[in-house]
């Protein structure tokens, strides 16, 4: 009976693994050195400020992943700010509130929203990242 829970476990751990999305973007917490590397680079970047316990930014965080699992945005990196603890890095971003998404290509922004969780913009704003 053991091995029959056994294999029943590996077969869900299977098809979960199976189900989920691989992440073609590079995401990692914001450090201003690596930002500055990534837009030296000519990296396509964007800049996601979140807070553990807002409603929006985890509508747009699932929204980001969900889009950058596309292997076109295989260059992009996702820095994200904490916005609980990561206050200091704000004022460099005009950055005023959680849920905030900036686009940059390199040293240029190319976009921003402000606390907006539709789908086709958040989307798009990413989209700008690669032209």
């Amino acid at each position: 009976m053991i091995k029959v829970l056994t294999r029943g476990f590996a077969g869900i751990a299977l098809f979960a693994a199976a189900a989920a999305p691989a992440i073609a973007a590079e995401t990692r917490p914001f450090d201003r050195a690596a930002f500055a590397a990534a837009q030296e680079a000519d990296r396509p970047i964007l800049v996601e400020v979140k807070a553990w316990w807002c409603p929006v930014c985890g509508s747009q965080g699932r929204t980001i992943r969900e889009t950058v699992a596309d292997p076109a945005y295989r260059d992009l990196i996702v820095f994200q700010i904490n916005y609980d603890k990561q206050k200091g890095e704000l004022p460099q971003f005009q950055v005023t509130r959680q849920g905030t998404i900036l686009a940059y290509k390199g040293a240029q922004q190319v976009g921003r929203l402000d606390f907006v969780t539709d789908k086709p913009r958040i989307r798009a704003l990413i989209a700008q990242t690669l032209r």
